[in-house]
């Protein structure tokens, strides 16, 4: 089949298809007339391509995953990319609710800046703090802390 009529099955678009080619995912013959002509397998190797980036995967990853012949797909080599794919999802996940976690604690400190302060000084406040340990919140990553201070540093807008 031709690439608009590939385009028209899967719902994608020619430059896509085209993309997916250039980088290796989709295999094609060329005619004598330089036409592209797709086996009947591209419009499911498109469909498992797509649901495999919905599903979290890289092109890189979905290029390892696939192989070069859907005939020789491994059973056991999915189940095993899968399941260790589940386990990526679910370790970025803790590490997204333990960022969470540490935004919030972090805001509840600053929104509790006294009132004779200002925003510097409540920025330098809640670093002493999390420095001498009085905090009970999780300690804040490296990058965090060096964002507090070139925040602490910064002259307030004034209001004119």
């Amino acid at each position: 089949m031709k690439i608009g009529e590939l385009a028209g099955r899967t719902g994608l678009a020619p430059s896509r298809i085209r993309f997916y080619e250039r980088i290796g995912l989709l295999k094609v013959e060329r005619q004598s007339n330089g036409y592209r002509t797709y086996p009947p397998q591209a419009v499911l190797l498109l469909d498992l391509i797509a649901a495999a980036q919905q599903a979290g995967f890289s092109l890189d990853e979905i290029r390892t995953l696939l192989p070069p012949d859907l005939a020789q797909w491994k059973h056991g080599t999915l189940i095993e990319t899968l399941r260790s794919k589940v386990q990526d999802i679910e370790a970025l996940q803790a590490r997204l609710a333990q960022s969470k976690a540490h935004l919030v604690a972090l805001l509840a400190e600053i929104e509790a800046k006294p009132e004779e302060i200002d925003c510097a000084a409540n920025a330098r406040r809640v670093l002493s703090r999390i420095r001498s340990g009085e905090l009970e919140s999780p300690v804040l990553a490296t990058g965090d802390v060096t964002t507090l201070r070139k925040a602490s540093r910064r002259r307030p807008v004034r209001a004119g």
